[in-house]
């Protein structure tokens, strides 16, 4: 492994910019952005940048130039420029794992660790074979019949990751082979997911780093029986890949060990798209288009590596996102993509931030003094329109937005008016519409006065609602990969600011222990008399 050092835990709170910041907060509660963007010849551009196919602009956003350059004054008095430097270099900033994180070595962002690479590059001629042999026809099932289509069984970053990019891509092009998705430990799901499809043509996928996830191995015995009841019988092993950091685990339940990909233990779930976690996506659309994919995230970890803190887009992600959430206290971001095929995105986005940095603990094992992460939601941008946008508009609650707007190359009618869509709605959430200007709009309906005083106050939009907009420039595999890749470095920036580990999870490890005492029929006798009486009525039902 890496010789490489992670920097000593240097607390924001205890550095000059910190206190700066705090001064800058409490004036930015108040300040009118409208205002600063009219007053401020330069705001649009300064607030603004461009990497690789990415443009984005926050000068919608409740800062300033100079807020910024204090974020990055904090960036660099924790040593943040250090800290990404041991993060590619494979240093153990896993702190509490004791491991690297090098998702970004699937990729070739990174190096692979000299002891792993062997089996790394094993396991990625395997992958292209299993690829290259899927399309050509050559894998067969039980029956002797092609297999040709896919269903992924995983959950989180096992599938949340290849759903959104599967999703994403038959979007811009027809998949060259049906993938469908299996994730939740409800039977519905695996039922209405098979349903339609032909036993004797279809692989499964499955994914699980540990091989132990409950939610997982569920459906691999769900997909067991469905093909033992459809095919007549159990010598099923044909339509099984298996994609796991412990394939000790995989071969104890049934996988031979040519059906079964290794998944690096420096690669953590959410990350995971990038290796074979991402086979999915090469089964769909082909080895080329997944090499596409990971080039446009290889850009974008060039740039976060190589680029000054002042135009590099990932940092500026990272802090803007900190200041909303821990300086501002704005507790929630609405992430709004303009693309059907993104809508998985903000469900990607809410597991890589909230499971990441939901976190209070920090390396020297004190707590965090303010808020960490931020809420995470949205939905695909025109339809929130008509759904939750009347809070953005008019609700009390404090909320910064991020419109994410794809623009294919060329670019055709409908997508222009996608695109006006979403400039059109972060314009109105800042500029709202006062009493006067809602009086005369109701007066230019002919109303008399007296219902025009009625109606003015439900008419008033308060604006000033912060907002950044990305827009891509083309939207093919390659863009896709440098967007994800943009914000897991971003959620990088924000957890080593914080001083937390964006690359664990133990929160919700208790929950899976707890799920497993229930499902063993073990003491409730640590329960509390909630979920105790809860559990007896459940088992009433039995």
């Amino acid at each position: 492994m890496s010789n490489a050092t992670v920097p000593p835990f240097i607390p924001a709170e205890h550095t000059a910019p910190w206190l700066d910041l705090l001064m800058a907060a409490d004036s930015w509660m108040v300040r009118s952005i409208r205002t600063a963007l009219e007053s401020q010849s330069d705001r649009v551009d300064s607030l603004s940048l461009q990497a690789g196919s990415l443009w984005l602009d926050t000068s919608k956003q409740a800062w300033d130039l100079e807020v910024c350059q204090r974020l990055l004054a904090l960036a660099r008095a924790v040593r943040l420029p250090e800290g990404i430097e041991a993060l590619f270099s494979g240093a153990e900033v896993n702190f509490t794992e004791r491991r690297p994180a090098l998702h970004m070595a699937c990729r070739g962002g990174a190096e692979i660790p000299l002891s792993d690479r062997a089996q790394f590059t094993a396991t990625e001629e395997r992958l292209e074979s299993f690829v290259t042999a899927f399309h050509a026809g050559a894998l067969r099932g039980a029956t002797g019949a092609p297999l040709d289509h896919v269903v992924n069984l995983g959950i989180g970053g096992s599938d949340l990751g290849p759903r959104l990019a599967c999703e994403a891509l038959s979007h811009l092009e027809p998949p060259r082979h049906g993938v469908r998705f299996v994730a939740n430990l409800d039977p519905s799901d695996f039922t209405s997911t098979v349903r339609g499809l032909e036993a004797a043509r279809t692989l499964f996928v499955v994914s699980s780093k540990s091989f132990s996830t409950a939610e997982t191995l569920a459906n691999l015995e769900r997909a067991r029986t469905w093909l033992a009841q459809e095919l007549g019988t159990h010598e099923t092993a044909a339509h099984f890949l298996a994609v796991t950091s412990n394939p000790g685990k995989a071969q104890a339940l049934g996988f031979g060990p040519d059906r079964i990909l290794w998944l690096p233990p420096w690669v953590g779930g959410r990350y995971s798209l990038w290796s074979a976690v991402g086979l999915p996506v090469a089964l769909a659309f082909g080895w080329e288009r997944f090499l596409e994919l990971r080039a446009g995230a290889r850009r974008m970890d060039e740039h976060f590596r190589t680029a000054p803190l002042e135009r590099n887009l990932p940092v500026w992600l990272g802090v803007l996102g900190l200041w909303n959430a821990s300086l501002l206290d704005v507790p929630s971001c609405a992430v709004l993509p303009y693309d059907q095929g993104l809508a998985c995105f903000p469900a990607w986005l809410q597991q890589l931030e909230m499971e990441s940095n939901g976190k209070r603990c920090r390396r020297d094992g004190s707590l965090v003094p303010y808020s960490t992460a931020t809420v995470v939601w949205g939905m695909n941008g025109t339809l929130g329109q008509h759904a939750f946008h009347q809070l953005f508009y008019q609700g009390t609650r404090r909320i910064t937005l991020e419109f994410i707007v794809p623009l294919p190359r060329p670019l055709d009618a409908g997508r222009r008016a996608l695109a006006q869509h979403a400039l059109a709605q972060a314009g109105a959430l800042l500029l709202g519409r006062t009493r006067d200007e809602a009086r005369a709009a109701l007066r230019a309906q002919g109303l008399p006065p007296s219902e025009i005083e009625a109606l003015a106050p439900h008419h008033e939009i308060p604006g000033n609602r912060p907002s950044s907009v990305l827009l891509t420039d083309g939207w093919d595999a390659g863009v896709l990969g440098e967007l994800l890749a943009a914000h897991e470095h971003a959620t990088f920036v924000r957890g080593w600011i914080w001083g937390i580990d964006p690359f664990d999870q133990y929160g919700v490890e208790l929950g899976k222990e707890l799920a497993r005492t229930l499902a063993a029929g073990g003491t409730l006798a640590d329960f509390d008399p909630s979920t105790r009486a809860l559990a007896a009525r459940l088992d009433a039902h039995r």
